[in-house]
């Protein structure tokens, strides 16, 4: 996948961490496998000049999304632990910016423009687009890039370097997303 990459773009890897992927707490499958595509596009970015940036869940240990709270979700991703990590695989650069959402108790975050701050900063940097990648297709992923298109960033997502929790609503997601004026690179 060719992505012309530059100081204007950047590249957002939504939460490839380990409980998401494979023998995780909230695995989806294939998660692993996306990972040396994305850390190309990582490269890629990196070398001309663009922002890479990594999301990821980042909860309390007794986060509102959790079923033991009324939540929908296992618990995953609590903060410090081997589960919230990104994956050991993903080839993170020193300088990428590291975003942490669904920190609070009491509310949930799918999307890294939810309550980060991410838009205002990337818009000070003069980010006119957004380029998205990770994990979840059909929750976080989704969330993000309605998010960046709501903020005015142009946003491209990258369609085979994301997978969807479930697998049956990848299409409909990539139509609303599409709907939504999101470029769908498949």
């Amino acid at each position: 996948m060719h992505i012309d990459y530059g100081p204007g773009d950047a590249l957002l890897v939504v939460d490839m961490q380990n409980d998401f992927c494979e023998g995780g707490a909230l695995a989806v499958a294939g998660g692993r496998g996306l990972i040396p595509g994305i850390n190309a596009e990582i490269a890629a970015a990196s070398a001309a000049g663009a922002l890479v940036i990594a999301s990821r869940d980042w909860h309390p240990v007794d986060h509102a999304s959790f079923t033991h709270r009324g939540g929908s979700w296992p618990p995953h991703c609590i903060q410090d632990t081997r589960g919230a990590a990104f994956h050991p695989d993903l080839a993170l650069p020193d300088e990428a910016l590291r975003v942490s959402k669904a920190t609070a108790f009491d509310a949930d975050a799918y999307s890294a423009f939810d309550a980060t701050g991410l838009a205002g900063y990337l818009h000070e940097r003069n980010i006119t687009r957004v380029v998205i990648c990770g994990l979840a297709l059909d929750v976080c992923v989704r969330a993000t890039a309605l998010d960046a298109r709501h903020a005015g960033f142009a946003t491209l997502l990258l369609a085979p370097l994301s997978a969807a929790v479930d697998p049956d609503s990848a299409d409909d997601c990539l139509a609303e997303l599409e709907r939504a004026g999101v470029e769908v690179r498949q």
